[in-house]
């Protein structure tokens, strides 16, 4: 069994969030909790976090919101000055660290599914806002609500995090575009991406 989480919900003692962190008890989410629970008591299950933004074709997720808040309000924000870093993964880099969980099967295991260890949010915005042809903005943090709406709690999260561990464990190597080279495609742009996010 393997249960999935986020990246954002361990609780990092250094720069980086880490398959050794402990899940933060400030959220209220049991999963892990529960499925090392069930670890300890013989049952194969492992806990897989994912970063915020696993992204690739059909991306519905956060990066897809950001272009739609963009083409909405004309202009590409970020929230201060941006370097806040989310953690991203391709979706078939995503699939491929499952089937190795799967395949491996080491019980109580946490794994990380993380291609980048952090993007700048900024750099996100960038990209967004060079391809709608929208200015580039900063808001503030008291701004952000108002512009981000529900997205922007997790649009401010610096969360930067390795999956070092889980690539010794399962021999796991993410293959496929980073997020700002994902992003670059054309298909994010296609009117359809933005407005059904």
């Amino acid at each position: 069994m393997i249960v999935t989480s986020g990246t954002s919900l361990a609780q990092a003692r250094g720069p980086l969030a880490t398959e050794e962190d402990a899940h933060d008890p400030n959220f209220p989410r049991k999963s892990e909790e529960v499925t090392l629970a069930l670890a300890a008591r013989g049952v194969h299950a492992s806990v897989l976090r994912l970063p915020p933004s696993v992204h690739g074709t059909g991306d519905h997720g956060f990066v897809p919101r950001l272009i739609s808040l963009a083409r909405e309000k004309r202009i590409s924000a970020f929230i201060g000055d941006g370097l806040n870093q989310w953690p991203a993964v391709h979706r078939l880099d995503a699939a491929h660290v499952y089937r190795l969980a799967l395949e491996k099967n080491f019980a109580g295991a946490i794994y990380h599914g993380v291609g980048d260890e952090g993007v700048a949010t900024r750099e996100i915005a960038e990209v967004i806002g060079r391809h709608l042809n929208v200015p580039i903005l900063s808001k503030s943090s008291a701004e952000a609500a108002d512009h981000f709406g529900w997205i922007a709690r997790f649009f401010a999260i610096n969360g930067p995090a390795s999956s070092a561990r889980t690539r010794e464990l399962l021999g796991w190597q993410s293959k496929q575009p980073g997020l700002i080279a994902d992003l670059d495609q054309p298909y994010y742009f296609a009117d359809s991406v933005g407005s059904a996010a």
